[in-house]
Parts: C-alpha cells; structure tokens; sequence
C-alpha cells in the first residue's frame, strides 16, 4: 500500500484516479482548491480531502509530506494557460523534492504528442486551432518538467486522442501515438495511471494511451 496525493481531483481525470487508487488499497491525499465544492469527496473512506494551491511549492510541499507518489490531473479555466501549467509544474518539481516524493505522473494533453509521422498533433492538418493558447500552455508545462536532469522522476501521461466522456471501464489499454479518432475511457486511463505509479514503465517523457 502507497500514500498517494492527487493534485486537481475534483476533475472527472482526477476523481478517476481517486477511485482507482483507492481500488488498489492506497492512502489517498485528494487536493483541490475549495473544499466547500467536493463535499462527496470528504465521505470517501481511505481519502483525505484537503484545499491546496499546485501552484505554491510551499503548499504542495506541506502537503506531499510523507507520501510515496502525486498525480497532477490540474486545470484553471480562469488562469492563462501558459503561466499556470509552467508555474504548476515548477511547484510541483520544487515542491515535491522538499517532501521526498520522487514520482510524479501528469495527466497531458493529446495535442501536443507526436503522431506517427513525428508531427504534432495540434499541428496536423484540420486540427482544431481554437484552442492553441491551451494547448502550448500544456506544453509548456512539459517543457519546465524537462530542465529536471536528474532528479524528480516524473511522466506525463495523456489519451492519444480524446477521452470518451461516457465510456466504460474495459480494464485495457495500450501505449499508442497521438491520433485524432483514439478514445479512452476516464477510467482505463487511471487504470494506466496508477500502472505507472504502483510499476514504473515510462521516464520523464510524454506517453499517450488509448482503448486496448
């Protein structure tokens, strides 16, 4: 059994990760940032529920003490993109190194995964560019993630296409290159987020999944 923090697990990719983790016998530190909002969460058995900013490395470090792994399944629709997925993941690197957790698994975005082609896939031909600013701020993101040579072992994880919103757990998946038709369910894809955790396969890169 690990103890495990959940960054961002009031999202439907983050309570996924909850519920699977907790389905493994984890300890589970859930954070979001109003508690008031997440009631359910705090009548989980097995989760602490607590409010905590990702991007204060004083806050992510006060509370990763004592835990083994974090996912980061975080979004700010108010933020700009950029400046919080880059000021998140600088937290998160700094953060978690002054609470000695060593692994760390982000949940990514598609759209800035390579193809089969070696391309993008944001910039594959009849990509939706409409959402380009949040698209790099994932990136960016990844990007702040990559100066950490060595030290903190982190993997972002992403669907190689989309989630299917209203698919079933199949209790399969597989490693794939971002493609615009891939699916994978919220709940295959916390299974392939705790494989991560609880089995390492994947170092710092970037790593899409879909339905297996």
């Amino acid at each position: 059994m690990s103890q495990i923090i959940v960054f961002g697990a009031g999202g439907r990719a983050g309570r996924a990760a909850v519920a699977e983790a907790r389905s493994r016998g984890h300890q589970v530190t859930a954070v979001v940032r109003d508690l008031a909002k997440y009631a359910d969460l705090l009548a989980v058995d097995g989760v602490r529920t607590v409010a905590g900013d990702v991007t204060h490395a004083r806050s992510v470090a006060q509370l990763s003490i004592g835990h083994n792994a974090a996912i980061s399944a975080v979004y700010d629709a108010a933020a700009h993109p950029e400046a919080f997925f880059a000021g998140a993941s600088r937290a998160l690197l700094d953060g978690l190194a002054q609470a000695g957790v060593n692994r760390l698994v982000g949940v990514g975005l598609a759209s800035v995964l390579e193809t089969s082609s070696g391309a993008l896939l944001m910039d594959t031909p009849g990509y939706p560019q409409d959402y380009r600013a949040f698209y790099l701020g994932h990136a960016a993101g990844t990007d702040v993630l990559r100066t950490v040579t060595p030290g903190l072992d982190w993997l972002v994880l992403s669907p190689a296409g989309h989630f299917d919103h209203d698919g079933a757990r199949t209790g399969r998946y597989r490693v794939a290159p971002a493609e615009a038709t891939s699916r994978i369910s919220y709940a295959d894809f916390a299974m392939a987020l705790l494989d991560e955790i609880d089995n390492p396969q994947h170092h710092r890169t970037h790593v899409g999944v879909e339905a297996g």
